[in-house]
């Protein structure tokens, strides 16, 4: 049986909610054939709240990843911009899930998935992202065929929610999803309320 695999791809001073919460997300679908890994340049990338954490590979095990999510953080800043960090993704969105988190839009525009496409990403954020020609919308998530982008930190729910019914179905995102929903908003999620 073929493996799913799903890329969380860190760097140091990536925001921790973003990582973790699609870790926490990713990794409640508990199957075999389901393998989440966050990948990044070195053995070890620190956050911005200062957690240093172990990476389970190298950012090219994003490039035959089945999903593939980008974090956010103030370490985006210098890698959208750095070419030889870019050219180790060989990514495809005509087989591959592709998303980002806030400004994690900036390498996703970088890697040219943005081009005549409108996205969104955190407000700090917007002006560097309309620089590279891309149409910035106020939206928790902008989606476009395989490539979405989500702004605001709990928009995770929405990209992951996304990615998880696309590869595995709704019936495993309402469960992934109503798990973690308050208790007062019942244990059904529904995307069309956000």
């Amino acid at each position: 049986m073929k493996s799913t695999r799903i890329a969380i791809v860190a760097f140091d001073r990536f925001t921790d909610i973003d990582v973790f919460l699609a870790w926490d997300l990713f990794n409640r679908v508990r199957r075999d054939d389901w393998q989440v890994k966050i990948v990044g340049t070195e053995a070890t990338h620190t956050s911005v709240a200062g957690l240093p954490i172990p990476m389970g590979a190298q950012v090219e095990w994003a490039n035959e990843a089945d999903i593939v999510f980008f974090a956010s953080g103030p370490g985006i800043r210098a890698l959208y911009k750095d070419p030889t960090y870019l050219a180790r993704f060989a990514l495809d969105p005509e087989r591959q899930l592709l998303g980002s988190m806030c400004s994690g839009a900036l390498l996703l525009a970088a890697l040219g998935f943005l081009a005549d496409q409108t996205a969104t990403t955190y407000p700090t954020t917007r002006a560097e992202l309309a620089a590279m020609g891309i149409t910035v919308v106020e939206e928790d998530l902008v989606v476009h065929g395989n490539v979405a982008t989500a702004a605001g930190c709990l928009a995770a729910l929405d990209l992951c929610g996304w990615m998880l019914e696309r590869h595995a179905g709704r019936e495993v995102r309402d469960r992934v999803l109503g798990a973690v929903q308050p208790v007062s908003k019942g244990l059904a999620w529904s995307g069309a309320s956000r």
